[in-house]
């Protein structure tokens, strides 16, 4: 189990109302005793900040506003000492616009070296006053934006394949390839213990770069699946050659290093060959984060895992949520402002699916305590560069990054321990006192404490290590597979339904009488 910190927002050391690397290391007795495995950094490289990180700026060191590389060298070191591993963030698909690669790019002519190493092209139409293909980018608008040339006039266009300030790399040219050899060299050097990969079925685009036949179903899906943008076969090789890398690292020191991609390809079977056995270690199956509450769609997507994934000898890598989707709680029906009912049954009901299934669970920041998502957060203070490209609210991002709320009864909510006076980034709403770690520590029936629970569990029963399930036969809206002599059902409708065992349940998501499932809700059983 992997626990994903976006460091922006879990803790803030210093009272400026961004949470920081020294935060994370504060933290880090709070996710032991929750029982993850390790944790996944969100970027804190020096960045302008026009996608909260992801518009990297320098590969190789700390944003002033996160600390210096001597905090995070302080954060490993207190991770190691816990046991708990530390995977980092890494954008290879595009870079910020503020890079010095960039600019160099920016000032030199076209057809140069430097604009080799990104997607420079001539516009089409009278003067080239039309982008180079129909291309829209996942952002919002089109995928290109046009430079003036050093001379004043207008020029060629860059492909960026999310904001403006985020310019796509060049995959093709050499020079990337040896460049990003350098940056994973310098972490692993620093004792990390692997990456998560940013739009890892990305890097190369059609060699040609042609007109798309629908060129706004990035923009339209918000997910990646141009064919002509994503998914190109060349992209498996670099996989091989990060791989190689991690392997000459691990043979030194006998430390597995950890690759884990965003793989999104429109199929299972071609999300299995992220994962062939010279390839990423892992990569996370988005198709049950996206399944609807209903347990034929549950059933399906984890049976096209089963086959298509685990054939290949890799673990099925697990989500339910992540800091670009709305949080389980809103997203299986909850009401943004209320602290029980549908959504948080449901939510607890999947986390206890998530932690029975086989193969490798990653949770986001705030599952732990049940956290709705924000859906009120005032337009003046929204900083999704998808809401400032297209205008809408729709599917933006903030709602699930407000900063988490850890004690009190009022803002900041020890967010920013000592400094009551501190300003989040984003504004926390009241009802987050409800949801503040202490409570949820205090509170035996919590989010906190099922996940802690079903932790224990999953690393203590040999039944939930590597290996299949075997689907049983259930009543209508009921799903159930057995691991070993272990049963894991889940009743995916709202009214009580006889359980595939009966007997009073290991665990269990909600009340649950000997024998009957109550309304959404999940319980291992022990059979034998």
């Amino acid at each position: 189990m992997i626990y994903q910190v976006y460091v922006r927002s879990f803790l803030d050391s210093t009272g400026d109302g961004i949470g920081d690397l020294a935060g994370v290391r504060a933290g880090l007795p709070y996710l032991k005793k929750l029982g993850v495995d390790g944790i996944w950094l969100s970027p804190f490289y020096p960045s302008p900040q026009h996608d909260h990180g992801y518009d990297v700026a320098d590969y190789c060191d700390v944003d002033p506003l996160f600390g210096d590389l001597g905090e995070f060298d302080q954060l490993v070191g207190a991770a190691r000492r816990l046991g708990v591993k530390v995977l980092l963030d890494i954008v290879p698909n595009h870079c910020s616009s503020e890079h010095p690669w960039f600019r160099e790019a920016l000032a030199a002519a076209p057809g140069s070296p430097a604009r080799a190493r990104f997607h420079f092209a001539d516009g089409r139409g009278p003067d080239g006053c039309e982008p180079p293909n129909n291309w829209h980018s996942m952002f919002g608008g089109p995928a290109w934006s046009r430079v003036t040339e050093p001379d004043g006039t207008p020029g060629q266009w860059y492909l960026h394949m999310f904001a403006p300030e985020q310019p796509d790399w060049n995959w093709r040219n050499p020079e990337i390839g040896a460049e990003f050899d350098r940056v994973l060299r310098f972490w692993l050097d620093r004792g990390i213990d692997g990456f998560r990969i940013d739009v890892a079925a990305g890097l190369y685009k059609h060699p040609a770069l042609p007109d798309s036949d629908d060129p706004e179903a990035d923009a339209r899906t918000r997910d990646s699946v141009n064919p002509l943008a994503w998914n190109q076969p060349e992209v498996h090789d670099v996989w091989r050659r990060w791989r190689s890398i991690c392997e000459e690292y691990t043979e030194r020191d006998g430390c597995e290093r950890l690759l884990v991609g965003e793989v999104s390809v429109p199929t299972a079977r071609e999300h299995a060959q992220y994962v062939r056995p010279d390839e990423l270690h892992q990569a996370f199956f988005f198709d049950l984060l996206s399944a609807s509450w209903d347990a034929d769609a549950f059933r399906k997507v984890i049976s096209e895992a089963m086959d298509d994934i685990a054939g290949t000898g890799s673990t099925v890598t697990w989500v339910l949520n992540n800091h670009d989707q709305v949080r389980t709680v809103t997203r299986y029906g909850e009401p943004a402002t209320e602290g029980s009912g549908l959504g948080a049954a449901r939510a607890r009901a999947a986390a206890l699916l998530l932690l029975a299934l086989p193969g490798a669970a990653y949770i986001y920041q705030g599952e732990e305590l049940g956290l709705p998502e924000v859906v009120d957060l005032p337009d003046d203070v929204l900083t999704d560069p998808i809401f400032r490209r297209t205008g809408s609210r729709a599917r933006i991002r903030d709602g699930c990054r407000v900063p988490l709320p850890w004690s009190g009864q009022a803002s900041p909510f020890g967010f920013t321990p000592g400094v009551e006076s501190a300003k989040p980034w984003l504004p926390q709403p009241e009802y987050f006192a409800e949801y503040a770690t202490d409570r949820a520590l205090a509170d035996t029936r919590s989010f906190w404490h099922l996940y802690r629970d079903g932790l224990q569990l999953r690393a203590a029963l040999p039944q939930l290590g590597e290996g299949t399930l075997r689907w049983l036969d259930a009543p209508p809206g009921v799903l159930a597979f057995e691991r070993g002599d272990l049963v894991c059902a889940v009743n995916f409708g709202t009214a009580p339904t006889p359980a595939p065992v009966p007997g009073t349940p290991l665990l269990a998501s909600g009340p649950c009488l000997p024998g009957v499932l109550s309304g959404s809700t999940a319980a291992w059983w022990i059979c034998s």
